[in-house]
């Protein structure tokens, strides 16, 4: 787009009331101020005629600072117009979009209103369409649809997630839910005993009791039979009994972990590799059923929570939770054994939430790739804080 540059009185420009930040932090535009007086404006803002003087396209927050500065001029790229065709609103929301969506700031309602704005401004609001939003502002295809995915949330969730409290991807999670059940987990995880991971479990974990319910509304579920019912208990008794079993073996283990290293590999001598081949085996899949322990917590969290008649309680909601714990590792492990559970974005913190994001379902779909890097970090001995859901 033809363009020049122009030194303009901060008078002469106008706000754009459409731009897509809404939010701006004072203390970062105060740094930029103070850089500002220092070394001068870096790069220009971008503006557009206007009936009087210049609307702002793009630069809002250098345009702030550059005011608290004290400045009464600021360097522009004034965007002209290209032939007989004037530059739209819309034109002018998509530049600012673009400047912003690569800034770590900008919050993630405001980028799915944004996309929201563009597909349905330039695509009636087509889903088939989300393909040509990502490709205009260089974003991934499931990065946009999460975003998008985001406007189902209720309010104050919304809040929530811009104040940073609650993390995308388990945002993403929750926003599969029915309001209900989006006000039933967001009132459980106020009480703040909850992580960000056990969060995005907990909200995955209800959507799939959501639709088993739905799907049991819609047919006759039948009676078990008292030979299935026999069967179910035995599984019952069998389950409780193997993990009865596994703590047992922990005492062997911790018998082991107590030898001097020098002496075990005299005892040992010729078979170590060996040995220690076992004990990874075992630690694997250790780290595996804790896995599903870890599901089955989540599913036995969530049919606490689920508002819906239809939805079936778990039978061993007690017995699922103090397996975890017997398979939680103590408080004074080491970080070669296994890291605790952090407290991240949510369950995945914003710090791995790029790449987390893009393999999550925008629908709000298992987080598969999170399950699968969670076992393998398990498995390496160090839990993952990933969310962004999975699992």
């Amino acid at each position: 787009m033809p363009h020049k540059y122009q030194t303009l009185k901060m008078r002469q420009i106008t706000r754009n009331e459409g731009q897509p930040r809404e939010t701006f932090n004072e203390e970062a535009l105060n740094e930029l101020a103070a850089s500002i007086k220092q070394h001068g404006l870096l790069q220009p803002i971008v503006v557009r005629k206007a009936e009087q003087g210049y609307e702002l396209v793009a630069g809002e927050r250098r345009f702030r600072a550059n005011a608290i500065a004290g400045n009464i001029t600021i360097e522009a790229k004034i965007l002209l117009a290209d032939g007989d065709a004037e530059i739209s609103d819309l034109d002018s929301f998509k530049k600012a979009m673009a400047e912003n969506l690569n800034r770590e700031d900008m919050l993630p309602m405001e980028e799915a209103r944004g996309f929201k704005r563009v597909l349905d401004h330039e695509h009636d609001g087509d889903p088939d369409k989300v393909p040509a939003v990502a490709e205009t502002f260089s974003k991934s295809v499931p990065f946009v649809n999460q975003r998008l995915t985001l406007l189902n949330l209720r309010p104050e969730i919304q809040s929530a997630v811009d104040a940073k409290h609650i993390g995308t991807q388990a945002a993403v999670q929750i926003a599969a839910l029915s309001p209900a059940n989006q006000k039933a987990v967001f009132d459980d995880w106020k009480k703040g005993d909850k992580s960000e991971n056990q969060l995005v479990h907990i909200a995955y974990a209800m959507r799939k009791q959501e639709k088993a319910a739905q799907q049991d509304s819609m047919v006759e579920v039948e009676e078990l039979t008292p030979e299935k019912k026999a069967e179910v208990g035995r599984a019952q008794t069998k389950t409780k009994s193997d993990l009865d079993t596994i703590e047992r073996v922990c005492e062997l283990l911790d018998g082991i972990a107590k030898i001097d290293p020098m002496e075990l590999a005299r005892m040992l001598e010729g078979q170590v590799g060996k040995r220690l081949e076992q004990i990874d085996r075992v630690a694997a899949s250790v780290q595996k059923a804790r896995w599903q322990l870890k599901q089955a917590k989540a599913h036995a969290d969530a049919s606490e929570l689920l508002i819906s008649p239809k939805a079936a309680a778990p039978d061993l909601v007690g017995e699922a939770a103090a397996a975890l714990a017997r398979l939680e590792p103590a408080a004074d492990d080491t970080p070669e054994q296994e890291g605790g559970d952090a407290q991240g974005e949510p369950i995945a913190s914003e710090a791995v939430e790029p790449a987390a994001e893009e393999t999550a379902s925008p629908e709000g779909d298992a987080p598969q790739q999170e399950a699968a890097t969670e076992v393998e970090q398990e498995a390496a001995g160090v839990e993952g804080e990933t969310v962004d859901l999975a699992a």
